[in-house]
């Protein structure tokens, strides 16, 4: 900008307006919306109350689904759960999520350590105290070879997909080929059934026991929570992430972070969480930006919607 330019400038911004005025109550306004914010608040509030849903554990989930809960451990204790295999911050089963050649899970690491085996079964069944057949199964489980482990898990996953959903017909199953795993998994799932499970994975080191990092985990390998989610509309295939419980209203606001889970190829990857991610960094990127770009910053200028805003004070001026 010259010389000229700069000058005309501030002689624009020193001119002396002589168009009309309006009395205006700043103060006023805001009182007003503020209460009428608080009102549709409280009355709203009165009629829908609160959506939030009892809270589900490993303790109902025992009792309602007993197979399903079965066969989610089973996962666990041969590695093939999504937890199991799933990479950091969990383990280092996988390379995890990752754009091109970032790698952004590998290079953060494990921060919140999940050993599906032992967390969700073996340490488990070790804190049961007195029951000495239990610790002999564990022992001879923990003991043997690789193959012979994987063959009494393959061997007792094919019979418990063919009892029915109940605690009875868990309990039997009793074959020679399934080694020490009737006894560890009928004691687990009586464990589960009692809350102990519950706690059991809530346990550290911290005064305030908030951390339901393991306890989510090993639900979201279950059918039972997908279940759940389903008929609550929750899944990400449903638009889960702004539903809410229930016919409440969700958050709508996030509609675009849940669009891009319904389209490919971000419907299909591994790696959508983190390409959504990226997206939507980009995006906001790009909005905080706006008032730099070019052209853009000019759209409110070349499409004149404040004039209709504003036609009153047009009008008079």
């Amino acid at each position: 900008m010259g010389y000229r330019e700069r000058t005309r400038a501030l002689d624009d911004a020193a001119r002396v307006w002589k168009g009309g005025y309006r009395p205006y109550d700043l103060v006023k306004e805001a009182s007003i919306a503020v209460g009428v914010i608080t009102l549709l608040a409280v009355v709203l509030a009165f009629l829908f109350s609160s959506p939030d849903e009892r809270p589900l554990t490993i303790k109902g989930w025992a009792h309602s689904d007993p197979a399903d809960f079965v066969t989610t451990a089973l996962s666990e204790l041969d590695g093939t759960s999504v937890t199991a295999s799933y990479g950091p911050p969990y383990n280092n089963a996988s390379d995890g999520q990752h754009i091109a050649f970032i790698h952004l899970a590998k290079w953060l690491g494990v921060a919140h350590p999940i050993n599906a085996p032992l967390d969700y079964v073996i340490n488990p069944l070790r804190s049961i105290q007195g029951n000495s057949t239990l610790q002999q199964a564990v022992a001879t489980y923990t003991q043997a070879p690789a193959k012979q482990q994987a063959a009494w898990t393959t061997a007792y996953g094919k019979g418990l997909a063919k009892v029915n959903d109940s605690v009875t017909g868990v309990h039997s199953l009793t074959s020679a080929s399934y080694g020490p795993l009737p006894t560890m998994m009928d004691n687990l799932l009586t464990l589960a059934q009692y809350g102990g499970l519950d706690g059991n994975l809530l346990s550290n080191r911290q005064f305030y026991s908030t951390d339901y990092t393991k306890i989510l985990m090993f639900l979201a390998d279950s059918g039972f929570l997908a279940a759940r989610a389903q008929s609550e509309h929750l899944l990400g295939t449903q638009w889960g992430m702004m539903n809410e419980t229930g016919s409440f209203p969700g958050q709508s606001w996030l509609w675009l972070y849940t669009f891009w889970y319904q389209i490919k190829p971000f419907s299909t990857s591994a790696n959508a969480d983190v390409l959504v991610m990226a997206i939507m960094g980009v995006l906001s990127v790009a909005f905080i930006l706006i008032p730099f770009i070019p052209g853009v910053r000019d759209l409110p200028r070349r499409i004149p919607v404040y004039k209709l805003i504003w036609k009153e004070h047009y009008r008079s001026s």
